[in-house]
């Protein structure tokens, strides 16, 4: 784009308007205008770049673009000795769209972010003014095609956009704080934040797979509570000598005993069966002449219920998922639901 403080503003905008045509970011791309170089050496007749629409915009007499361009000092441009036509200098030819192409425009570009989503086309262009020859300004838009309020600038060489990055008045636009970063700076910072997003999101569904597996067994452990009522009996005494397989020993034929919480040395402990604990304790005391001892030593019996049950159940059912968790594989448990 033009560069010329001399210009009036509207022969800067239009001069850089009509370079932006032939720039090296635009005709490449532009199937329409490169057909037309075709029909005259590369001349395009100003009637004809009077039909574009923000050119047109701008001015619809032929004598404004051509004072606009006899006062640029870019130089991309020539006028016809009659001042009807225009094309780009044979000094300048167009780049051609290659690998090599498209990394040069990632090196001269800048990205810009910080705009008011109302500002204009033609307010951005002024406060570029003064700061670099630029070849295109793309503001990014969003699938309703409202501005997102960040723009992607491409300048004529990369030189000059390094110069641009390190300006001290393109820190804020009217007020705004703007975030000014180099192209390569931008993707960079955008595949960092893929990648972070990316982790948080994985440990989102890490938690939820927790979350639904605990709510899950919450469930469970729920319906087992109320299922299993009746099955708890609680012991205390002296037991010193007393191990887990002694209990299993003492109830043997009365009640099958699913779980013993209780550990050896204790004084108390519960025995969860599978089935009524009442009934396994009435005939194994009456099997044993109306007093329930083991190994000699005078026991308390208590069968558990209400409340008290279903905390002591959920205790029990905690306890031995913990140690089915930890044998898991090895077949050397059971778990309570099964």
């Amino acid at each position: 784009m033009a560069e010329n403080q001399e210009m009036s503003p509207i022969e800067l905008k239009v001069a850089q308007q009509i370079e932006y045509y032939f720039g090296d970011h635009n005709l490449p791309r532009d199937k329409f205008l490169k057909e037309q170089l075709q029909l005259d050496d590369g001349w395009v007749t100003l009637e004809t770049m009077l039909k574009f629409n923000r050119l047109k915009s701008l001015t619809t007499e032929s004598s404004v673009i051509v004072a606009a361009l006899q006062k640029s000092k870019t130089g991309l441009l020539e006028i016809s000795e009659d001042k009807t036509k225009v094309r780009r200098s044979l000094e300048k030819p167009v780049p051609e769209v290659n690998d090599e192409y498209k990394d040069a425009l990632k090196h001269k570009s800048v990205y810009i972010k910080g705009f008011p989503l109302e500002t204009t086309l033609d307010e951005i262009q002024e406060w570029l003014n003064g700061k670099g020859i630029i070849e295109n300004i793309l503001m990014r838009r969003n699938l309703q095609r409202q501005f997102k309020g960040s723009v992607f600038i491409c300048f004529d060489t990369e030189e000059a956009s390094k110069q641009f990055l390190e300006r001290e008045d393109i820190k804020t636009f009217k007020d705004n704080e703007m975030l000014v970063l180099s192209r390569e700076a931008y993707h960079a910072k955008k595949a960092e934040e893929r990648k972070n997003s990316k982790a948080q999101t994985k440990a989102k569904a890490r938690q939820d797979k927790v979350q639904q597996q605990k709510n899950a067994e919450d469930k469970e452990m729920g319906a087992l509570l109320d299922e299993q009522t009746g099955c708890l009996l609680r012991f205390s005494g002296e037991l010193e000598d007393v191990s887990r397989e002694d209990f299993h020993e003492l109830f043997s034929g009365h009640g099958k005993i699913k779980w013993v919480d209780f550990t050896r040395g204790a004084k108390e402990g519960t025995l969860l069966f599978d089935g009524n604990a009442k009934e396994a304790f009435d005939k194994a005391k009456e099997a044993k002449g109306g007093e329930l001892k083991i190994k000699d030593n005078s026991v308390e019996w208590q069968v558990l219920e209400g409340e008290e049950e279903k905390e002591e159940l959920k205790k029990i059912i905690e306890a031995q998922q913990e140690s089915y968790s930890r044998v898991k594989g090895r077949g050397k448990e059971k778990s309570l639901y099964s």
